[in-house]
C-alpha cells in the first residue's frame, strides 16, 4: 500500500506522476430541454478523461473522471455559439493535459493540480471558470488512480490528507495543520438529500405538459414530488421580476401541498442591478399566497452577472436573505471578495476542482466568521462517474443537501453501453435502481443512498467503456 510517510515526526503525503492521459467523449442527448438563464439545452457531449499514473516506487494505476461540456455556463459571452463555447472546454482539456505531462517532478496530488491550474490559466488567459475545466477533470482522475494504486478510497485519501494539502501550493491564509485537523474531522454520511432543480421550462403540473415524453419517467414537478419525495428545491430566475413572480405562485401552490419543504433560489446572473432583485424579493414578501414559499428559501444564487457583482454590494439585501456566490467564484480570492459586499456562500462545483471545494470548507471552518456555509451546485452530473464523484465531495464536506438534476434531464447512463450500464449498477446498487433501459439514480423519500462510495478509488468499484467512446473531438 503507497500511504504516507513519517519522516522525522512530519507526516508527508505520497509524491506521484502522471505519466498518460486520455480524453474521450460521449454525446449525451437530454430528454427534457434545460433552460437556465438565457440558454436552452437540448444535448451536450461529456467529457471522459483516463489517467495514468506512477507514484515513486514505480507503481502504475489508472483513474478516471467525467463531466458535462455544457455550452453557456462557463463563458456566456452571447458572441459564442454553444458549439464555441463546448470547444473552449475541449481546449482546456488539450492544454492541461500538455501541461501536466510536461511536469516532469513527482509532487503531491494537490501540489500535481494546484501546478496544473496555474499553468493552464498562463496559457489560457481571460476566463478563469474555462481555464479550470480540464485541470478539475485531471486532478480527479489521478485521485482515482491514486486511491486504486493504494487499495483506499477518496474518503481516507482526504481524511489522512494523502493528497498533501499543505507547503508552498497553499494559499497563504490557510494553516497547514489547521487544514489537516480539518480534513481528519470530515465524516461522509449515508445518504444525502437531493435538491430538485426546477428549470425556466420545466412543467409545474400535469396540465402544461404540451408535449409528452412519455418515457416513464416524471416530467412535471408534481410528477417529480410524486415519484422522488423530494423536500428540498432550486429554483431557476428568469430576471424578468414579473414572469418570476407568476411562476413563483403556480409552483408555490404545488410545494405548499407538502407538509414541509426548503429551498433556494438561482439568479443566474440575470438581475443588471440590485434594484430589481429587491423588487422581485419585496413582491414576494407582500404577497400571502407566497409567504411559505418566502419562508422556505435558505439562500439566493448568484443573481448578478460575473461582470458586475464584484462591484456591486448586496447592501440591504444582504439582510434579508444569505446570498451565494457561483459563476462569480472563480479563484482563490472571490470568495474573500465576495464576503466583502455581503456574501456569505459559496458554491461546491467539481468542474471546478475538487481541491479548491476543500479549501473552500477548510476556510469556512477557521476563519471564525458566523453564518459562512458552502453548497453543492449541479452542472448536469450524469450517471455513472460524474455523479458519483461529485456525490461523494459533497458528502465528505458534511453538506445535508446537493442540487441534483442531470437525473430528470437525462435518462439514467444515456449513450453508455449496456455492460457498463450493468457495471454501474452491480457496483453500486444503493445509487441506482433498475430503469426501461437502464440504471436509473435512485432517489427515495427525497434522499439518495451513498454508502457504496466508500469503496476503493474515487467514488466508483466501476470503470466506463472507454472503447466504446469516441476521442476528443
Amino acid at each position: 500500500m503507497s500511504m504516507n510517510r513519517n519522516i522525522g515526526g512530519r507526516v508527508t503525503a505520497p509524491r506521484i506522476r502522471i505519466v498518460e492521459i486520455d480524453a474521450f467523449e460521449r454525446d449525451t442527448r437530454l430528454r427534457l430541454p434545460f433552460r437556465f438563464g438565457v440558454a436552452t439545452l437540448e444535448r451536450a457531449p461529456q467529457a471522459f478523461l483516463r489517467v495514468r499514473l506512477e507514484d515513486e516506487t514505480g507503481k502504475i494505476a489508472i483513474g478516471a473522471a467525467a463531466e458535462m461540456m455544457v455550452p453557456k455556463w462557463f463563458d456566456k459571452n452571447p458572441a459564442l455559439t454553444p458549439a464555441q463555447n463546448v470547444d473552449q472546454l475541449r481546449g482546456s482539456i488539450r492544454v492541461s493535459a500538455a501541461a501536466s505531462l510536461e511536469a516532469s517532478a513527482p509532487a503531491t496530488l494537490f501540489g500535481a493540480a494546484r501546478l496544473n491550474e496555474m499553468e493552464t490559466a498562463r496559457r489560457l488567459p481571460g476566463n478563469p471558470l474555462v481555464a479550470g475545466f480540464g485541470p478539475s477533470l485531471i486532478a480527479r482522475a489521478a485521485l482515482d488512480a491514486y486511491c486504486r494504486l493504494a487499495g483506499i478510497s477518496f474518503f481516507d485519501a482526504v481524511r489522512g490528507n494523502l493528497v498533501g494539502i499543505g507547503g508552498p501550493m497553499l494559499p497563504g491564509d490557510i494553516d497547514t495543520n489547521a487544514a489537516s485537523a480539518v480534513l481528519a474531522g470530515l465524516r461522509p454520511a449515508d445518504s444525502i438529500a437531493a435538491r430538485h432543480t426546477i428549470g425556466l421550462l420545466d412543467p409545474i403540473t400535469e396540465s402544461d405538459i404540451v408535449h409528452p415524453v412519455d418515457d416513464g419517467l416524471p416530467e412535471s414537478l408534481e410528477a417529480v414530488i410524486a415519484r422522488y419525495g423530494n423536500r428540498w428545491f432550486k429554483i431557476k430566475l428568469s430576471g424578468v421580476v414579473d414572469a418570476d413572480i407568476d411562476r413563483l405562485a403556480r409552483i408555490a401552490v404545488v410545494l405548499d401541498h407538502l407538509p414541509d419543504y426548503r429551498l433556494t433560489v438561482d439568479g443566474n446572473e440575470q438581475f443588471s442591478a440590485a434594484e430589481p432583485l429587491a423588487d422581485l424579493l419585496a413582491r414576494i414578501a407582500g404577497m400571502p399566497p407566497l409567504a411559505r414559499l418566502r419562508a422556505a428559501i435558505a439562500f439566493v444564487e448568484q443573481p448578478f452577472s460575473r461582470a458586475i457583482t464584484m462591484e456591486t454590494p448586496l447592501g440591504a439585501l444582504a439582510a434579508q436573505l444569505p446570498f451565494l456566490i457561483d459563476e462569480s467564484d472563480d479563484g482563490d480570492e472571490a470568495f474573500a471578495h465576495a464576503r466583502e459586499l455581503g456574501y456569505t456562500g459559496v458554491s461546491s462545483k467539481t468542474c471546478k476542482g475538487v481541491y479548491r471545494s476543500l479549501l473552500k470548507a477548510i476556510r469556512i471552518r477557521t476563519t471564525g466568521v458566523p453564518g459562512l456555509f458552502l453548497s453543492g451546485e449541479d452542472l448536469t452530473c450524469q450517471a455513472g462517474l460524474a455523479v458519483q464523484q461529485d456525490l461523494a465531495l459533497v458528502s465528505l464536506l458534511g453538506l445535508s443537501h446537493v442540487e441534483r438534476n442531470g437525473h430528470h434531464y437525462v435518462a439514467g447512463m444515456q449513450g453508455a453501453p449496456q455492460a457498463e450500464m450493468a457495471r454501474f449498477a452491480a457496483a453500486h446498487p444503493d445509487i441506482y435502481e433498475q430503469g426501461a433501459e437502464g440504471p436509473l439514480l435512485s432517489i427515495r423519500d427525497g434522499r439518495i443512498s451513498i454508502a457504496s462510495l466508500g469503496a476503493i478509488g474515487y467514488a466508483s468499484s466501476a470503470m466506463p467503456d472507454f472503447e466504446a467512446m469516441k476521442p476528443l473531438s
